[in-house]
C-alpha cells in the first residue's frame, strides 16, 4: 500500500522503469573487458550493490596518445553507464618510483593536469568521475599499513613477476623504486574501496595479486575487469613472447611516437601516420587498422563508412566489425580503404581534443610545458 502522496508518490512508482537491467550492466561491462575475474562476481556484484566503485590508475609521464585518452573515455563512460561510480587514480607517485620522466614529479604532476584537461574535451562523463592524486593521499597512515601488509605477505619474484604493469619485463627491473609500484598499485585498490579494478591486460598481475590477497589481509576481492590494449601502427613482433609480454610489445607507446596517435595531433599527422601503419592486405589478426576499426570507430559510431570512387566499388557502409573483418578478408575492402577510413573517424574523435587546447589558455600553456618534457621509459 502506498502511503506516499503527489509528487513522492510519482516517483516512487516510476522509478523501477528507470532502472538498468542486470543484463544489460553486464553487457556494458563485457564490452570493455577482455577478460573479466570473473563474471560470475560481477553479475552478483551488481545485484547487491547499486553504485559499485570502479577504478582505473594511470601514470602520468609525457603526451596523451588515443588509447589513453579516447579508449580510455569509452571504458570510463561504459562503467558509469552501467551504474559504478567511477574513481581515476593520477599514479603521480607511482610514476615517480617508475622513473618515468627522469624522475621529475613536478614533472608528472603537470602531466596528470594536462591528461584531465584532455579527458575533458573528449567525451568522458566527468560528472560520474572522481580524480584521486596518489599525491594526496600519501600522507595517510592507513595507507602505508596497507603497503606494508601487502609487501610483508608477497615474495620478491612475485612481485617482480608484476613488474609488466610498469611495461618493463623482468630484466629491465633495476631499481629499487619499481618494486614499490606493484605493491602500492595492489594497496590503491584496498584503499579506494574498489569492487572493480577496471585497468588494461597489462596490468592484470596486480590485480590478481590483489584479489589473492584480499581474504588473508581481511579487504574486499576485487573484481577483475582487464580492457584490450590498443595496438600501436608498426609491424608484430616475432613470435615466441608469453600473452602478456606478446600484449604488451604490441600496445601503443610514447616511447615509440611514430607508431603511437597523440590527442592533439594535426589531421595530417593522423593521416600520415595511418598511411604508413602495418595493415597488410586480406590479414585480420594483429592489424592495428582493423583493431582501431573495432574499439574506437564501432565503440563510438553506428556505422563505418568507406568512400572510395566508383571505379573502386564506390562508396560502402558497414554496420558491424563482423562484416567489415569478412570483406576485407575476401579483398573486396582494400587497406586503404579502411586506412582513410581510420583515418577520418580518429580525426573527428581527436578534432574537439585539438581545438580545446588551441582555445583554452590553461590548457594550450599546460601542452607547451608538456611538448618539452623527455619521455623516458
Amino acid at each position: 500500500m502506498f502511503l506516499l502522496l503527489g509528487k513522492e508518490r510519482f516517483l516512487y512508482a516510476q522509478e523501477p522503469k528507470e532502472l538498468m537491467d542486470i543484463q544489460t550492466k553486464l553487457d556494458l561491462v563485457k564490452e570493455v573487458g577482455e577478460e573479466i575475474v570473473t563474471e560470475e562476481e560481477l553479475k552478483i556484484l551488481f545485484e547487491t550493490k547499486k553504485n559499485p566503485i570502479a577504478y582505473d590508475g594511470f601514470e602520468p609521464s609525457g603526451k596523451i596518445h588515443i588509447a589513453q585518452g579516447i579508449l580510455r573515455a569509452l571504458n570510463t563512460n561504459n562503467l558509469t553507464k552501467a551504474g559504478c561510480t567511477f574513481k581515476m587514480l593520477v599514479a603521480d607517485w607511482h610514476a615517480w618510483a617508475n622513473n618515468k620522466l627522469g624522475g621529475d614529479l613536478e614533472k608528472i604532476q603537470t602531466c596528470g593536469e594536462y591528461f584531465v584537461e584532455v579527458w575533458k574535451s573528449c567525451g568522458m562523463d566527468l560528472s560520474k568521475v572522481e580524480f584521486v592524486y596518489a599525491n594526496d593521499i600519501m600522507n595517510d597512515r592507513d595507507y602505508w599499513k596497507k603497503v606494508m601488509n601487502i609487501a610483508l605477505n608477497s615474495t620478491i619474484q612475485r612481485i617482480v613477476r608484476c613488474g609488466t604493469i610498469l611495461g618493463r619485463d623482468e630484466s629491465d627491473m633495476r631499481q629499487a623504486s619499481q618494486i614499490m609500484a606493484p605493491v602500492m598499485q595492489a594497496a590503491d585498490i584496498f584503499h579506494l574501496n574498489v569492487d572493480i579494478a577496471q585497468l588494461g591486460m597489462d596490468q592484470r598481475k596486480v590485480n590478481i595479486l590483489a584479489r589473492e590477497l584480499a581474504p588473508k589481509l581481511k579487504f574486499k576481492k576485487p573484481i577483475s575487469v582487464s580492457h584490450h590494449m590498443l595496438m600501436g601502427l608498426g609491424e608484430p613482433p616475432s613470435p615466441g613472447a608469453t600473452t602478456i609480454e606478446r600484449t604488451i610489445a604490441l600496445k601503443m607507446s610514447k616511447s615509440k611516437p611514430h607508431t603511437a596517435i597523440f590527442m592533439t595531433d594535426s589531421e595530417e599527422e593522423i593521416k600520415q601516420k595511418i598511411n604508413k601503419a602495418h595493415c597488410p592486405a586480406k590479414e585480420v589478426n594483429e592489424n592495428p587498422i582493423l583493431d582501431y576499426a573495432k574499439h574506437l570507430v564501432f565503440r563510438k559510431y553506428s556505422v563505418m563508412k568507406i568512400e572510395r570512387p566508383e571505379k573502386f566499388g564506390g562508396n560502402i557502409e558497414f554496420e558491424n566489425y563482423q562484416d567489415l573483418t569478412k570483406g576485407y578478408r575476401e579483398g573486396n575492402v582494400h587497406p586503404m580503404d579502411v586506412k582513410n577510413s581510420v583515418a577520418k573517424y580518429v580525426n573527428e574523435m581527436v578534432k574537439p581534443v585539438r581545438d580545446h587546447f588551441e582555445k583554452n589558455k590553461k590548457a594550450r600553456a599546460l601542452k607547451e610545458q608538456v611538448d618539452n618534457f623527455e619521455v623516458t621509459r
